[in-house]
């Protein structure tokens, strides 16, 4: 649920503080020249030095923000990037900081939780005063770049969505709030619907597939959020529509494996629609969905194929039994025990190992090593 600072807002950030300053000193100057009854000079106006200087200084020193206001601003944020060996460069592109004192000793902020799995890698951390505070991104783990919410408020408007303004609670006690980036916009009556065109929507490409799309069932909440830095990764869709034929299996199917290996040997071009397919066809295609730590909460993934397969078999089994008994004549008053554990699944992993970081995922037969080992050789 945490956010990210990357390189792009660090940098816009920092150039809007500098054209401010830039803006004030002319103004300021314009001042001087009408109450000094000078002619006004544009070169002498414009700074030039003001935005390169603010840049460079805060490239240079890692201390982010302006040259006076250098005690409250953040330390470290520009770094010399490691050349060691080409993977370690890698693993510092990768590389998240928490911004909290070294000297604390607070563990929980170390400690590894649920929901970095499969974002952060669970071995490659340091030791001592670091550890636990720097993490490095796992391998298909990726950072939102940030969309426009207004074509998402627009939609729910036309879908339906009672505007904050005219929501009586008494109306309609039963309806479920939707929110835009943790704004409350408005109340909806027929969540589930609005959750699966959403999907559907997404799935088709026509809203990004960045966007994460969350409904909370017990708090009656629908959250989208549609900000930068949210850190998400990719999962094989399954099909769990229950009038499908093809209920419980992956969306991925030999045809569009077949596409990608051609399009990877077809080095002359000479089939033009294997060429053009690559990942992004396949997640336009709505094979392959990104999904972030909040959303994972409300999903169901399976580990391998192989996971979906025993679900399949024990799912028609019980049907089944759901079959036969209600054959027979049920005495009301007897209990029948419920079948537990029949769970369908909505996500698949694309591969159990993809929770690893770069220097993990070098690392030979790591799930035989003392899990300690593996962080000694990732660092």
């Amino acid at each position: 649920k945490k956010r990210l600072d990357l390189a792009g807002p660090l940098l816009a950030n920092l150039f809007r503080i500098l054209f401010k300053k830039l803006t004030k000193d002319i103004y300021n100057y314009m001042q001087r020249c009408v109450e000094n009854d000078k002619e006004f000079n544009l070169t002498l106006a414009v700074k030039s030095q003001t935005i390169t200087d603010g840049l460079r200084y805060s490239l240079a020193t890692g201390n982010w923000g302006e040259q006076k206001k250098a005690m409250s601003s953040r330390a470290g944020v520009s770094q010399v990037l490691n050349r060691y060996t080409y993977s370690s460069t890698l693993s510092h592109l990768r590389r998240t900081n928490t911004p909290i004192g070294r000297d604390g000793k607070i563990a929980k902020p170390r400690q590894l939780h649920n929901t970095h799995w499969g974002l952060v890698c669970p071995a490659e951390t340091p030791e001592g005063q670091a550890c636990g505070l720097v993490k490095n991104l796992s391998l298909m783990s990726c950072i939102s770049v940030g969309t426009p919410s207004e074509p998402i408020l627009y939609f729910l408007e036309e879908w339906g969505m009672e505007p904050l303004e005219d929501y009586v609670p008494s109306n309609s006690p039963d309806s479920t709030r939707v929110f835009v980036n943790g704004v409350w916009v408005g109340t909806h009556r027929e969540p589930a619907h609005l959750v699966d065109t959403m999907r559907n929507l997404r799935r088709r490409g026509d809203i990004s597939p960045e966007v994460s799309i969350i409904r909370d069932i017990r708090e009656k909440e629908f959250k989208i959020f549609t900000d930068a830095g949210r850190v998400y990764r990719p999962l094989f869709i399954v099909d769990d529509d229950a009038e499908s034929e093809t209920k419980g299996e992956l969306k991925l199917k030999k045809e569009h494996v077949h596409k990608l290996i051609n399009a990877e040997y077809d080095d002359y071009g000479d089939d033009p629609d294997s060429l053009s397919y690559s990942w992004s066809s396949l997640v336009n295609d709505g094979i392959v969905e990104y999904v972030d730590a909040e959303e994972e909460e409300t999903i169901m993934i399976a580990m391998t194929p192989e996971d979906l397969e025993t679900s399949r078999s024990t799912l028609s089994e019980s049907e089944q039994k759901d079959m036969q008994l209600e054959e027979q004549e049920v005495d009301p008053a007897k209990r029948i025990k419920p079948t537990l554990g029949l769970h369908t699944f909505t996500h698949c992993e694309i591969h159990p190992s993809m929770i690893l970081g770069v220097a993990a995922s070098i690392i030979p037969f790591p799930d035989h090593n003392q899990s300690p080992r593996n962080t000694y050789q990732s660092a």
